[in-house]
């Protein structure tokens, strides 16, 4: 039996991968190769179909042996793996059937501007707030992560502060500029996010950007973070900004609820939504909602009265709010993207085609 060398079989999969624009790496066993492109699934099919031997053979070759000994012990890791400077992947390893799986997410070396993303120019202005709370939200695989390291880049370029990241793992890489940029990987840098998120308050800093939130105790510390003088920004994996509202408050038992709600209230500056529709050009282009926290927001939050917030978003484009089905439809009318693709990614699809006849 000829001895495979995963190494290379890596370094050739990488490398197609980056030139075919490919944002996603799929090794499953039983499976070809597979790349996502401009949102589609593409098996590569002049490759073998991988084995269990094959897929676990590819990990060992990405992982340091520490992360592949607690793969073993938890059947499951998050780690970042980068290829001769060409290229940084965000890993996830996984057992399927008994086998190995592997998904490797592309993370571009350079981060683009939101000018570049082609997002609102609106979101600047919440780069330059002193403190706050600002989420950015979606569905897995829609952007959120280069869309907050667009703004941190900015902070980067704009002013002289201390931005700590804790993130799970270490996805864009930041070359510190005017600011001082400290990022930290759950795992290797700090025991979890909780516990990153609490140093913080020891570490004379600005700017806190949390990778994502996933228990009550992080988005507690977060809320109180952004009280207490400092700017912090991170995702959740929620539809829109009244849903993110009911998941951060119903996250907590009952009796803290109030306590929440009103933190809440006072700490957040913004919510946005986004999602990657396909282009008729091709590729992918944003189409996003976002909340302004104001004085009716803040009353909404605070009296639990979420489920009015999209009315307060609809409504609100005088103070700079933008509802989903308009961003839709201008894509629409710009020829950016398809009306059936529009109608696919809207939360309201009848209220967008009410939009669109008239």
């Amino acid at each position: 039996m000829i001895d495979r060398n995963y190494k290379v079989e890596i370094d050739v999969l990488i490398t197609r991968a980056i030139s075919d624009g490919a944002s996603d790496i799929h090794l499953s066993a039983g499976h070809y190769p597979i790349f996502r492109i401009s949102g589609n699934l593409v098996p590569l099919m002049n490759l073998a179909v991988l084995t269990p031997e094959d897929t676990m053979g590819m990990l060992t070759e990405i992982v340091t042996p520490e992360f592949k000994e607690r793969f073993l012990q938890n059947k499951e890791i998050d780690f970042s793996y980068e290829y001769r400077e060409r290229g940084r992947f965000r890993g996830s390893a996984f057992y399927q059937k008994g086998a190995v799986g592997i998904a490797l997410r592309a993370i571009p070396a350079h981060v683009k501007t939101i000018e570049e993303l082609n997002l609102p120019p609106i979101l600047e202005l919440f780069t330059r707030k002193k403190q706050g709370f600002f989420l950015v939200v979606g569905p897995v695989g829609q952007g959120k992560s280069t869309t907050l390291a667009s703004m941190i880049e900015l902070i980067n370029r704009e002013r002289a502060e201390h931005i700590v990241t804790i993130e799970d793992p270490i996805e864009y890489l930041f070359n510190s500029q005017k600011a001082i940029i400290d990022q930290r990987e759950v795992g290797l840098d700090t025991r979890d996010f909780k516990s990153g998120l609490q140093a913080v308050f020891r570490q004379d800093v600005d700017v806190i950007m949390i990778g994502e939130m996933r228990d009550p105790e992080t988005i507690s510390t977060a809320v109180t973070a952004a009280e207490t003088g400092h700017l912090v920004f991170s995702t959740l994996h929620t539809n829109n900004a009244s849903q993110t509202i009911d998941r951060i408050i119903d996250s907590f038992p009952g009796e803290q609820q109030s306590q929440i709600r009103v933190q809440l209230a006072g700490s957040l500056v913004g919510i946005f939504s986004q999602r990657l529709v396909p282009r008729i050009s091709g590729g992918l282009i944003p189409a996003y909602e976002l909340l302004i926290n104001n004085t009716a927001v803040s009353s909404l939050i605070r009296e639990g009265r979420t489920h009015e917030v999209d009315i307060v978003i609809e409504t609100g484009m005088k103070d700079g709010m933008i509802d989903m089905n308009r961003s839709l439809a201008e894509l629409v009318r710009s020829g950016e993207v398809t009306q059936e693709n529009a109608l696919i990614y809207s939360f309201n699809p009848r209220g967008l085609e009410r939009m669109l006849q008239s």
